[in-house]
């Protein structure tokens, strides 16, 4: 058995480099990550912690690239936020991250072998929107009506916060009507007068209320992109 998975690591190694990606870190990449930081926020990126935000995934992820939040409005409409991890804050234009991102575009996923598109510390560590964290992102805001027609529509920097790490399994049950509302959801709706007034006294804005059934019910997962230079902004590899 362990000479058949070395056969298929060889053989994984083998395909990258034959569809000309690379399934290696550059040494320089791996030594910029090993020097970044939790990247600085200012008073023009909106803070939005005081959101109800959640992450749906697999149980086991620990790169979460993306969460989500919602609330009604009158006439039956839903405002929806979702918040992608914002790579760009720590990665620099033209650096060897970001050159090895440009090329590969995406993480691999073989039998053998996941090549991912980030170093692991950035992508679960000091990107990673994880429960409990606080962490810059790219916000998009939508406005919705009851027909499924988007009203308007805005993209911002903000600082989010994971309220509740949720997995797609129980989050199904639970809306099938087979599995009780997942224990993560349940401790942050009744944490979330204490977090209102924790995040008030540091600035935050009143929150509003949420949703409980916004919760996404798709198994797939969030397919991370790279664009061409600064417009990267609008997604991260998952």
């Amino acid at each position: 058995m362990a000479h058949r998975h070395a056969d298929l690591h060889a053989i994984a190694w083998r395909a990258m480099l034959a569809y000309g990606l690379e399934p290696a870190f550059p040494p320089a990449a791996l030594a910029e990550v090993a020097a970044m930081h939790d990247p600085a926020s200012d008073a023009a990126i909106a803070d939005l912690r005081d959101q109800l935000w959640f992450s749906i995934d697999n149980d086991d992820s620990r790169d979460l690239d993306q969460l989500t939040v919602a609330e009604r409005l009158p006439a039956g409409a839903v405002r929806l936020r979702v918040a992608i991890a914002d790579v760009d804050a720590l990665v620099a234009a033209g650096s060897a991250v970001d050159g090895h991102a440009r090329r590969n575009t995406t993480s691999v996923y073989t039998a053998a072998q996941i090549f991912p598109m980030l170093p692991e510390r950035l992508s679960t560590d000091l990107t990673s929107l994880s429960d409990g964290e606080d962490r810059l992102a790219v916000v998009t805001e939508l406005d919705v009506d009851d027909k499924g027609t988007v009203l308007r529509s805005t993209v911002a920097r903000g600082v989010v916060h994971n309220h509740a790490k949720l997995a797609y399994d129980s989050v199904a049950a639970w809306l099938d009507g087979t599995g009780l509302l997942p224990e993560a959801a349940t401790r942050s709706c009744a944490c979330r007068t204490r977090s209102r007034g924790r995040f008030a006294r540091s600035g935050t804005s009143t929150a509003r209320s949420i949703s409980r059934r916004s919760s996404p019910r798709w198994r797939c997962r969030t397919a991370r992109s790279w664009r061409s230079g600064r417009s990267r902004r609008t997604g991260r590899a998952a």
